[in-house]
């Protein structure tokens, strides 16, 4: 039914494409038992993001089990008051008790200090802080990977898309060349391809 769904989804506009992504993300077993106890952290400016929004999609697509593929989910929230390892690492430890019992791990990081690790672990070049969280969604690696989800003060899903989410309805993978190199571009779709092979993956020098 979804693999429908999305296929129709594809010249649609945006507001039926995000519904239908919240349709997706709610039927989920991973992302729809972990979104609603997310404000227990207080977090400020939190999204979920990466892999398990868009890969969702992808095993829904491709009715393939909610967990196939998916190595964790990004919680990220900004906060430039405390740049700390120790302030992130108290959001971390607060989330191991409230995420106990998830599916998949629940990796928590503040984008106001990617830029004090950047370099080391993807051995690549220094980036500028980022002066928000919508910020630091603009730079992942495929514009159909440029996906956050929250909830607003009323509870409602909202959904963060700079770049739409034909690319991600249409299985396409292209690069997004904001910040990222073509290695880190390469690394990050080999492997998706291997986990799912129907993809049309859009060469970097395309």
């Amino acid at each position: 039914m979804n693999k429908t769904l999305i296929d129709q989804a594809v010249n649609a506009d945006l507001e039926t494409q995000r519904a239908l992504l919240i349709h997706i993300l709610q039927e989920s077993p991973l992302i729809s038992q972990l979104i609603p106890t997310i404000p227990q952290l207080n977090l400020p400016e939190w999204y979920v993001a990466t892999g398990c929004i868009f890969q969702t999609v992808w095993n829904s697509y491709y009715n393939l089990p909610p967990t196939h593929g998916i190595k964790d989910c990004d919680l990220i929230y900004f906060d430039a008051t405390d740049t700390s390892y120790e302030a992130e690492d108290a959001y971390i430890q607060k989330g191991a008790q409230l995420f106990a019992q998830s599916l998949i791990e629940v990796e928590i990081r503040n984008e106001a200090r990617v830029h004090l690790w950047y370099k080391e672990h993807f051995k690549e070049k220094d980036i500028e802080p980022y002066q928000s969280t919508e910020e630091a969604i603009r730079s992942f690696p495929a514009t159909a990977a440029c996906i956050g989800v929250t909830l607003d003060a009323t509870g409602t899903w909202k959904i963060y898309a700079p770049y739409g989410l034909t690319d991600l309805f249409s299985m396409i993978v292209r690069p997004n060349k904001n910040q990222i190199t073509e290695t880190i571009y390469h690394n990050k779709v080999n492997r998706w391809h291997d986990l799912w092979p129907e993809l049309t993956i859009i060469p970097w020098n395309s």
